[in-house]
């Protein structure tokens, strides 16, 4: 039976407790140093707590060591691994393979998206080297993932929702070489979101002012089972800058999904985690920071629609057109035609594109099709409105009071004298067992006593749930009278006893590493030409492509921004586009 592993973001612990509540199998969170998100550090302390919390349910910290390091790094990031691994992080997420050789790294260690593994030759390097787990590229294909997956016997994990990066990951210079900030040290600009113009060797404006370089956000919902069966054990969602909801939102919608997926083959698959997930809340992908969506290249076709150059940040559902503005004191009354089916909210956040930008304002007063707010002056009749924070929706989401319990079942047994005895048993495997005491007088009303015994037994206590079993041992045997008060005492007694036990998961992958490091495994920053290689293409994307679309050559192209020139080189045979200095 194969584990199916859930895999959510954590800018910092609370986020990553959001998430394991909600059903999360493992979190992913960078330490105080060496992530791939400067922004996101966290003290050790804060990640020995979200390792307690986790560990409760069998999930996993991940931890992310995956910038490129530099010399003279080394020793302060070993230090920081160890004091991880001491916290009780299960795995840390490398880009360094020198990490490999250090023999008091005991966890498992994973080779990370930057490592550009959009290959089986990629994949078998990572694994000889000792990686007991390797995360693929996000624009592989189908038929590319299944083939990795079964050239390897480590872990293989994949993308399934989130921001997308033009190019292959681990491989971006255009940040260092604009700014001087590196994506390969978490401190990327994000110059793939910034608007262009496209523009011929001749100086002839093709494009004006569009974020051409901008993608839409992957989202990989309904495809879980074919990549489930393509081999793939760990289902990542991005977003270790997001906040809590957008977390909670999401791993409410793929847990559900894989939850649905274990359920229609549970001789195949199982969770990697114990636990279920309570709470009243239907999650919404669109209701969530997108850039609009994306399937990418998981079919193994390009089509058009990859890019978001419109609107490179989130802009939400479309909520009407402005038919009419009344402007009051301080105040204006936005009547909309709004689009069939949508309601709106008092405190519901709307935006609009002006030009080249979005503007955004809140709604105090949402009534039918009205709003009243304290409307930008650019706002226009006729312009198109999208509702970009649905209060509602968010409202829900904060107080859904989502819980998480592990399934236990109690077994009754009579014991002479007229004692009970009682023995839980978790999901994972656990026990714990409790005894009434002997010689209590017996329960005159035989009914009302089984009654009382599975109403106050079958109840939460701690983090389980507990059900009864063993009915049919009861049969004939005198039943002791317990009290509501006693037979809880005795539930919360079991539970303690679960608890003061070490929840069993599944033990880690854990394949053999190499005395030393590799040979090749110094993976110092440089200075690569081009400074930007993407499966993405403008010209396939603008209709421009003369090979897929049969549009006529027009030569280099250039992207133009602030007075700096990229120039851009299309490798038809690999059906590739790299960025270049101008």
């Amino acid at each position: 039976m194969r584990e199916l592993e859930l895999l959510a973001p954590a800018r910092n612990a609370d986020i990553g407790i959001a998430a394991i509540d909600c059903g999360a199998d493992a979190v992913y969170i960078s330490g105080p140093d060496f992530g791939a998100r400067k922004a996101a550090g966290n003290p050790v302390g804060d990640i020995a707590r979200l390792c307690a919390h986790a560990h409760r349910y069998g999930a996993r910290v991940f931890v992310t060591f995956n910038i490129s390091l530099r010399e003279g790094e080394e020793e302060q990031m070993h230090a920081q691994m160890l004091a991880a691994q001491q916290a009780g992080a299960d795995a840390f997420i490398i880009r360094d393979l020198r990490c490999l050789g250090w023999p008091d790294i005991t966890v498992p260690l994973h080779a990370s998206t930057q490592c550009a593994i959009h290959s089986v030759e990629d994949a078998r390097r990572f694994e000889a080297a000792g990686c007991a787990r390797i995360i693929l590229e996000r624009e592989l294909s189908l038929e590319t993932i299944r083939a990795i997956c079964a050239a390897v016997s480590c872990e293989v994990e994949c993308f399934i929702h989130g921001a997308l990066c033009v190019c292959y990951s681990g491989q971006c210079r255009l940040s260092a070489w604009l700014d001087g900030r590196s994506a390969d040290r978490g401190d990327c600009i994000q110059a793939c979101r910034s608007r262009y113009d496209l523009v011929d060797a001749a100086g002839h404006t093709l494009v004006r002012d569009k974020a051409l370089l901008s993608l839409r956000d992957l989202n990989l919902s309904g495809r879980l089972g074919e990549l489930a069966d393509a081999g793939v054990g760990s289902f990542k969602i991005e977003g270790r800058l997001k906040g809590e909801n957008y977390v909670r939102n999401l791993v409410r919608l793929y847990a559900q999904e894989l939850d649905a997926l274990v359920a229609a083959q549970p001789e195949k698959y199982r969770r990697a985690s114990f636990g279920r997930v309570s709470g009243a809340f239907t999650p919404d992908a669109a209701k969530t920071f997108n850039r609009g969506y994306t399937t990418l290249f998981l079919d193994g076709v390009r089509e058009r629609g990859w890019a978001s150059m419109e609107a490179p940040t989130h802009l939400g559902e479309k909520a009407g057109t402005v038919r009419s503005l009344r402007r009051e004191k301080g105040q204006t009354r936005v009547l909309l035609k709004p689009e069939a089916g949508l309601r709106l909210h008092n405190g519901d956040g709307f935006c609009f594109l002006s030009g080249s930008e979005i503007i955004g304002f809140r709604g105090d007063v949402c009534s039918g099709a009205e709003i009243l707010c304290r409307a930008p002056q650019s706002l226009r009749e006729g312009t198109v409105l999208y509702r970009n924070i649905d209060a509602d929706f968010e409202k829900s989401l904060a107080s859904a009071g989502f819980r998480r319990e592990i399934a236990a079942t109690i077994h009754l047994r009579p014991l002479r004298g007229g004692a009970l005895e009682l023995t839980a048993r978790s999901e994972d495997g656990r026990e714990a067992c409790v005894r009434t005491e002997s010689g209590l007088p017996p329960a005159q009303n035989r009914e009302r006593q089984l009654a009382l015994l599975e109403a106050q037994l079958a109840k939460r206590a701690s983090a389980y749930h507990f059900s009864v079993d063993g009915w049919a041992a009861l049969d004939g045997a005198p039943l002791p009278l317990l009290s509501a008060a006693a037979l809880n005492g005795l539930r919360r007694d079991l539970a303690q006893q679960l608890d003061a036990q070490p929840c069993r998961p599944k033990p880690l992958f854990r394949p053999a590493r190499p005395l030393a490091a590799p040979a090749d495994a110094e993976n110092p920053e440089a200075d690569f030409t081009p400074l930007m290689r993407s499966k993405y293409c403008i010209r396939f994307e603008l209709g421009r492509c003369p090979v897929h679309q049969g549009a006529k050559d027009g030569g280099t192209l250039y992207l133009l921004n602030n007075g700096r020139r990229l120039k851009l080189i299309f490798d038809c045979k690999s059906c590739e586009m790299q960025v270049t200095c101008g």
